[in-house]
């Protein structure tokens, strides 16, 4: 066969035969998963069979679990008498119990489940359960009965994504500044309008996916089907999402199926005695650097489980698509640890997880069955060709590919170079290089850089002097150094570096300090896992101005379509810092030099035509000293035969302008 994949990138012509294989193993696990007709959104149906369901005859619970030899039901309704409701084995690992009665079970009851295994009796909170709670006084976890007649009342019904992504990526739990694990309400009626007042058009939510551990970060999952309780109900997430469609916003959720999180009791592990019913048997199961379990992406209903999940999220939740997280680590045996991936042998050898590559590739179609307008985003440092291709061409799905790359860029050159050593072609070509017909979102920094241990753009540029140096009258090499920055490199990132953008929550105002979750090591304490939105709604504080010019870039970004366009390089200039392009309808002028101002700096457009100025890292209003003039360049032949304008740019500052059209 011929896929456009090898058309796209030469060099893979050598490796045409693997990528054949990729497709001939999707197609036969396709027609080993499907009966005739059906697709995968017939086949992803587990959520409506699993789990419990109410009837007009009385509530079913059923549960696979192939090596159990007895299960039983136990809760509140049966004051926990762990035998009083035995389950049918049906055939094939089902069990199920019924319950007479529309009132047999009652919202908010708490229910387990006991897997006999080897005459041994576990208790398990039910696979598909909808809702988890933990009990403040003995700390457990357990599955509550969620009524399905509690009914949401949609009226997104009209709301589509639009077309260019900016990515708000946020935590419910640390969204506010008191100290403590916020709301979905909270949520709902403080974040959401921040977002929009910032003209963020999709949030991406971590840490929904229900996980006993808070400072996992939400990346520990047990419950793959409960919206986390610790934030609020499920009506709640609902009405947020409900809110955010009603503002024009998209709703991502962060999906973690690239492994599970290792408690028993709660989680997935050893379910029905075995380590083998979900996961990998043996050491290939356990993941060697997470302490997590690994899903075997080969056996049919791991998968049925799996795109299930999906199609949960997207249909009851109305989430437009899902960032997938650890793709690298589906993709690789060894989970891509250690691994450079300089040579496009690297990604077809015997260390590529093809059955995770096929599973991919159904999770994407999937999605986009239940909704042809999701968003799909993964997370996967290693690059795997035509990752963000139509299956149909030879890849396996996804729209976008984070670019991890480039937060890493910038973080080696702030920590080990001064900025007149920094090489600007190289960092051009870091940013615009990736596959051809392959999208990325470029972000400068994401949850990751905000961790504790490491720290954010603003705290790695001024350092201390965030603690006493963002007052407006407060001025210093490094402050000064610290504010132009922040401003240019992300502007540079936004523009160049993706054909979407992200920020996590709080950096597009310079939040200080990292994120730090309440744990025994720092006392449970929730001083670093909170957002100050006080810093930013302080008049006096240089926040202010930072937040100021995050508002007017994805404005003008949105006006001038950067994102959809193509950079066209006009000149990078090493020795005086200058970089100078164009991306959809602006062009981007940027002067890294710490000292030295350019007057009458020739930017060589290469066509006629008046450029009006649209933003600057100067404005007063954003902190600058206000030395570029918002006025209209006009480009012409110069004296040396090339055509352009010249301009004056201030040092360490950036200029975006536009072309006038020409009246008809």
């Amino acid at each position: 066969m011929t896929l456009k994949i090898t058309a796209y990138d030469p060099s893979l012509r050598p490796f045409q035969g693997d990528l054949e294989l990729r497709m001939a193993n999707y197609q036969r696990t396709k027609k080993k998963l499907l009966k005739e007709g059906e697709t995968l959104s017939d086949f992803a149906n587990g959520h409506r069979y699993f789990g419990f369901h109410k009837t007009s005859e009385g509530w079913y619970y059923r549960e696979w679990a192939p090596a159990a030899e007895k299960m039983y039901l136990t809760g509140d309704f049966c004051g926990w008498d762990r035998h009083a409701c035995p389950m049918e084995h049906k055939g094939n690992g089902v069990f199920e119990a019924f319950l007479p009665g529309t009132d047999a079970l009652k919202d908010e009851q708490r229910v387990c489940a006991i897997v006999v295994h080897n005459g041994r009796e576990l208790d398990r909170i039910p696979a598909y359960a909808t809702y988890v709670v933990q009990d403040q006084k003995t700390i457990t976890w357990s599955a509550a009965i969620h009524d399905p007649g509690r009914d949401f009342v949609w009226t997104d019904q009209n709301f589509k994504p639009e077309k260019n992504l900016f990515i708000y990526e946020c935590h419910i739990g640390m969204a506010q500044e008191e100290g403590k694990v916020s709301s979905y309400r909270e949520f709902e009626k403080y974040t959401l309008p921040r977002i929009q007042a910032l003209g963020y058009n999709t949030i991406q939510i971590m840490a929904i996916m229900e996980h006993p551990y808070y400072a996992s970060f939400g990346y520990q999952v047990c419950n793959f089907f409960a919206a986390s309780s610790r934030f609020g109900t499920p009506e709640e997430l609902k009405s947020l999402v409900n809110t955010a469609h009603g503002m024009g916003i998209a709703v991502l959720l962060d999906v973690v199926h690239s492994h599970c999180a290792p408690n028993t009791r709660e989680g997935l592990n050893e379910f029905d005695g075995t380590d083998y019913q979900y996961f990998h048997a043996g050491g290939r199961g356990n993941h060697s650097a997470w302490g997590t379990k690994c899903f075997n992406y080969g056996k049919p209903e791991v998968i049925h489980f799996l795109l299930s999940n999906l199609k949960f999220w997207q249909e009851e939740y109305h989430f437009d698509g899902f960032r997938f997280d650890g793709v690298t680590s589906m993709l690789y045996q060894d989970h891509g640890l250690g691994t450079a991936f300089d040579n496009p042998s690297k990604y077809f050898s015997m260390n590529t997880d093809t059955e995770a590559v096929t599973y991919l590739q159904l999770a994407t179609e999937l999605a986009r069955q239940v909704n042809p307008n999701a968003i799909l985003i993964a997370e996967d440092m290693s690059a795997m060709p035509g990752l963000c291709l139509p299956i149909e061409d030879g890849g396996i799905g996804f729209d976008y590919r984070l670019a991890m790359g480039t937060p890493d860029m910038w973080i080696r050159l702030l920590k080990e170079k001064k900025d007149e050593w920094w090489d600007f072609n190289q960092i051009y070509y870091e940013l615009a290089n990736r596959r051809s017909h392959e999208k990325v979102i470029g972000y400068v920094e994401s949850h990751d850089q905000a961790l504790v241990g490491d720290k954010t753009l603003m705290f790695r540029l001024a350092d201390a002097e965030m603690y006493f140096g963002m007052g407006k009258d407060y001025h210093s090499l490094t402050m000064d150094r610290a504010m132009s920055l922040h401003k240019m490199i992300r502007l540079l990132t936004m523009s160049l570096g993706g054909e979407g953008y992200l920020t996590f929550m709080g950096n597009e105002f310079g939040h200080p300090e990292w994120i730090d979750f309440p744990r025994e090591g720092n006392g449970w304490s929730y001083h670093y896992c909170r957002r100050q939105w006080s810093l930013v709604d302080n008049p006096d504080l240089k926040y202010q101005y930072l937040n100021a010019f995050e508002k007017d870039m994805v404005a003008m970004a949105k006006a001038d379509h950067v994102l959809d366009g193509h950079d066209r390089q006009l000149l990078v200039h090493n020795g005086d810092h200058v970089m100078a392009y164009t991306k959809g309808d602006g062009l981007f002028l940027f002067n890294f030099d710490p000292t030295r101002s350019y007057d009458g700096y020739l930017i060589p457009t290469g066509e006629m035509g008046d450029y009006e100025v649209q933003l600057s890292t100067e404005d007063f209003c954003y902190g600058g000293s206000g030395r570029a003039a918002h006025t209209t360049y006009i480009a012409s032949r110069q004296p040396d035969g090339r055509i352009g304008f010249q301009v004056y740019l201030p040092n360490r500052s950036a200029i975006v302008l536009k072309k006038k059209k020409q009246a008809e």
